[in-house]
């Protein structure tokens, strides 16, 4: 006698990770590719909805209210910029980093900021340590205040009530993967935990207009630890990133719903806690007298904000059969590709030398906009000859040895001219630029290691 298929029964199978619904049980999700993740949940059968009581009666768009909903300032400028000005009343923000990164030294700066900034009382609750610790660090950093309560405590329960207590303007909770909820049945840090103690944080922050900024790990690949819903269960996904090695730390927004996705906050680790960054290009930057051989500074774009960073070079005769590639801050297949094109289309000889680049500072620049100033670092070192110490490069090295267009010049040449730099060697076709620049237009290698002459002059 045959069986009937799961959707006849009135079952499907939903993921735990992405919350994607297939009709039939598989190993693998179609949509996330986590592996046994799919369980099997009743469907809800079509047919009509009967219409309801509003919760509230339909407005005009332009009788809504909107000072209930306009940002507050944190403090934090650099977190401004990338939440889009503030934090709105119930959103709930998910800061996510790497262990070690800082994101609890940035979050008791933003509770000290708020709390006294007179928004009214912070609670940080701590899932991962004690209020003792928490409060050297605190004392550590300079960031004590009547205002700021600190809470030790992994039930999501016992949260509430001290929400209740202190009804704070700001809640911050470190982490969400240390709470866990009664209602929910399992360890804390599984999937149904993170799942029920997220959804309960986001009905307290809608009921009572509070905002929430929730602290997420992250896996070794990078990314958010815990189901993938739990990106959607919040308003803003934010990650902060940094080297164990480097003083510079970056704050990226991934998702917004209450301002851009794509703005960049840079901050950077200090002995008294951490401070903003509000102008990051000097961080990059060695500025020269005069031109040094194997350096050319560029302009790249992190988000919306441009940032001028100098690309280094290196070339030495090499005592190996297979020439040592080394490539620090760049990518180093894009690196591979304008050397073969160097010496191609360039008539640079590298097949017998050791090639090094890097950036200054750290920074990684993945844009093909770096292309232009590591064909031309490159280029000067073998020659061990200087790029002028005021020159900006752009633009994107193609195999037939052309320049490319780049986007945003007008505002990559704006920071560069902002900065001192007078000239710039650019591509074709890139519509106005700013006065009082000397720019000349390079169509492919040779045009611009042609150019290099009369600027030097």
């Amino acid at each position: 006698m045959a069986t009937k298929s799961s959707s006849q029964r009135g079952s499907a199978y939903r993921c735990d990770e992405c919350g994607t619904t297939a009709v039939k049980w598989v190993g693998r999700c179609p949509e996330c590719q986590a592996w046994n993740t799919l369980r099997e949940v009743a469907a809800g059968r079509p047919g009509k909805v009967a219409a309801g009581a509003p919760s509230t009666p339909a407005r005009r768009i332009d009788e809504v209210d909107v000072e209930s909903a306009r940002a507050r300032s944190t403090g934090v400028g650099e977190l401004d910029r990338v939440l889009g000005g503030g934090l709105v009343p119930g959103v709930v923000v998910l800061l996510a980093g790497e262990p070690g990164v800082g994101k609890s030294t940035l979050l008791l700066e933003v509770a000290y900021q708020w709390a006294r900034g007179s928004g009214g009382p912070t609670l940080y609750v701590t899932g991962e340590e004690s209020a003792g610790q928490v409060r050297l660090r605190a004392e550590r950093t300079g960031n004590v205040d009547p205002g700021m309560f600190l809470a030790a405590e992994s039930d999501v329960s016992a949260l509430m009530g001290h929400v209740e207590d202190i009804k704070p303007g700001l809640l911050v909770v470190d982490s969400v993967q240390t709470m866990s909820s009664p209602e929910a049945d399992s360890a804390a840090g599984g999937v149904t935990q993170i799942k029920a103690v997220t959804a309960a944080l986001v009905a307290l922050a809608k009921d009572r207009g509070l905002p929430v900024i929730l602290v997420g790990h992250v896996t070794k690949e990078g990314a958010i630890a815990g189901p993938r819903v739990l990106e959607h269960l919040v308003d803003v996904v934010l990650h902060f990133e940094g080297d164990r090695h480097s003083s510079l730390r970056m704050l990226r927004g991934v998702k917004n719903r209450y301002g851009p996705a794509d703005e960049v906050g840079c901050f950077e680790m200090v002995d008294r806690g951490i401070v903003d960054v509000p102008d990051p290009s000097g961080l990059f930057l060695n500025r020269h007298d005069v031109g040094v051989p194997g350096t050319a500074v560029t302009v790249a774009m992190d988000g919306k904000r441009p940032m001028l960073v100098e690309v280094q070079a290196l070339v030495a005769n090499s005592p190996l059969n297979t020439p040592r590639r080394a490539v620090s801050g760049l990518d180093s297949a894009r690196v591979a590709m304008i050397l073969a094109v160097l010496e191609r289309r360039g008539g640079v000889r590298l097949g017998d030398k050791d090639v090094f680049a890097a950036t200054v500072g750290g920074i990684k620049v993945g844009e093909p906009v770096a292309d232009l100033s590591v064909a031309l670092a490159v280029a000067t070192a073998a020659k061990d000859v200087a790029l002028p110490p005021d020159l900006v490069v752009l633009g994107e090295v193609g195999l037939a040895g052309e320049v490319r267009r780049v986007g945003g010049v007008r505002t990559r040449l704006a920071e560069a001219l902002r900065l001192g730099f007078t000239k710039a060697l650019i591509p074709p076709d890139c519509g106005d630029v700013p006065d009082g620049l000397q720019v000349r237009i390079v169509r492919d290698l040779g045009s611009a290691m042609n150019n290099l002459q009369v600027l030097r002059g």
